[in-house]
């Protein structure tokens, strides 16, 4: 039998060991489930593969461009400087937790749909993207958390959180999705919830008599914003240029040189310059080999999540709503810029000296999804005004929730990149925090979370969402009630011309 042993330690540490194998197999056995023939399956299975050898491709090239802007925001803060990409710390921590945590996507998925077929929240999480990086996430918490050794232990929590958190957030968010899509068919599934929940409810706030956001006409010029690879590299190339000038002036000179290994200050500028590109070049690269993986991996999840819990509401990424509000997508992403640098300066100024918190960089990426998104949850209840309150509240939970995500990621903490969305700022602290007491009673406390929030969710979707609670109802009183009173001039108006034909063809 010592054979067997041989090929079980091939087969666990050369290719279920090895992520991009793991998620090739994943992927062909979801294609089989579905009937594909052999060169459908055979194809799908390698380009998903091929796609996570490109996102840890584009990962070195980002690493690469983060490392010298880390160490400059050292030098002229004290302070460390972090841009939330979820893309980029996802690719850093596959070379450690990749295998964990392709287990935990796999089995958390399953918990999902078991939670899907037996308790009121039907909802099937199919964000590909956003499985992954909540696997890992989850994957890195606990093993800081329980420490070395805990490989099984890992997987299962962290399975049993991710089924549990795919299922939660579209529950909460659902009423406030149905108001932006009218209709009960789709939900939403990214991690951003909380942000646009808060949104939504900050819209519901202010602006009771606010109109909407789509009866703005934006100039041409601002719609190369909503190009998320262009606003990505624009905002390195700011930020890049801010922290570089801010070095020539502030340290010594030949200590700023050093740091991009620069002549003069000219060519210190330009390397600044080009590193803030190669940014843009690696997150490019990230970005296809994420579409690569997801455009074989999630209809294989897909097709066997139909068959399994038909009838459940599909919960699709954030950009599905754009439709609805693309005013208050450009919008919701200006604010929540906005409320980022502000809250940037609140970290700089207090939390960083006090409590030691990172300053989180705004990063272009989460805040044009999450804060396009927060502008339409906003518009939605709130009108003009909602979406920018909306989008600016957003931008200051994107900004402390990492800060304070970044206390329980270990050694991830210092790799000048971190999870950038809401969700992942308030679960994996909650989560971190909990197992970070250590033992049976971290254990508990995980399963704990999972109990309640799974209680809460059904409670809320039982009373809330299937009794039809509308948000932002006093607001639509309004909006009907303008539109009546604008029908009723236009009548008018219609009337009196016809009045006006009528006496003039009678004196003719």
């Amino acid at each position: 039998m010592e054979w067997l042993v041989v090929v079980l330690n091939f087969i666990g540490q050369q290719i279920l060991n090895v992520p991009a194998y793991l998620i090739g197999i994943i992927t062909a056995i979801g294609l089989m489930a579905l009937k594909r023939n052999a060169g459908q399956v055979v194809g799908g299975a390698l380009k998903a593969a091929l796609g996570f050898l490109i996102l840890g491709a584009g990962a070195g090239v980002v690493v690469g461009s983060l490392d010298p802007l880390g160490k400059l925001i050292l030098a002229v803060t004290g302070a460390q400087g972090v841009i939330p990409t979820n893309e980029v710390i996802t690719a850093i921590a596959q070379d450690e937790f990749g295998a964990q945590s392709a287990y935990v996507l796999t089995l958390g998925f399953l918990v999902m749909l078991a939670l899907a077929r037996f308790t009121p929240l039907k909802y099937v999480f199919l964000t590909g993207h956003h499985m992954v990086f909540m696997a890992t996430m989850l994957t890195v918490v606990l093993s800081v958390g329980f420490g070395d050794g805990a490989g099984w232990l890992v997987v299962v929590i962290g399975a049993l959180l991710l089924g549990v958190i795919m299922v939660v957030m579209p529950a909460f968010a659902h009423p406030w999705t149905k108001k932006i899509t009218g209709n009960d068919t789709i939900a939403i599934g990214h991690f951003g919830t909380l942000g646009y929940i808060a949104a939504g409810a900050a819209g519901q706030a202010v602006g009771h008599r606010s109109k909407s956001t789509e009866e703005i006409k934006f100039p041409q010029g601002l719609k190369f914003l909503r190009d998320s690879m262009v606003a990505t590299s624009l905002s390195m190339v700011l930020i890049y240029m801010v922290f570089a000038i801010w070095g020539l002036i502030a340290l010594p000179l030949q200590e700023a040189l050093d740091i991009f290994g620069s002549a003069d200050a000219g060519a210190f500028i330009m390397a600044a310059f080009a590193q803030a590109l190669q940014f843009g070049v690696g997150v490019a690269i990230i970005l296809y080999g994420v579409r690569t993986v997801l455009g074989e991996l999630v209809p294989a999840f897909q097709g066997i999540a139909e068959k399994v819990v038909p009838g459940a509401r599909p919960a699709l990424d954030i950009p599905i709503v754009f439709p609805f509000g693309a005013n208050a997508v450009l919008i919701g992403f200006l604010s929540s810029f906005a409320g980022g640098l502000l809250a940037l300066g609140v970290l700089a100024i207090w939390l960083n000296p006090m409590f030691g918190l990172a300053l989180i960089l705004p990063g272009m990426v989460p805040h044009f999804f999450t804060g396009g998104g927060a502008g339409v949850y906003g518009n939605a209840t709130g009108g003009r005004l909602g979406a920018m309150i909306g989008g600016f509240v957003n931008g200051v939970i994107i900004t402390i929730l990492p800060a304070i995500l970044l206390l329980v990621l270990g050694d991830f903490g210092f790799a000048n990149s971190t999870f950038g969305d809401a969700d992942f700022g308030w679960f994996g602290t909650l989560v971190g925090v909990s197992v970070g007491v250590g033992g049976g009673f971290g254990v508990v406390l995980a399963i704990l979370i999972a109990v309640v929030l799974v209680s809460v969710a059904i409670v809320f979707q039982i009373r809330v969402v299937d009794t039809g609670w509308v948000p932002g109802a006093k607001r639509d009183v309004w909006i009907a009630e303008e539109k009546a009173a604008e029908k009723a001039v236009l009548d008018a108006e219609k009337a009196r011309r016809k009045a006006e034909r009528e006496a003039s063809a009678e004196a003719v």
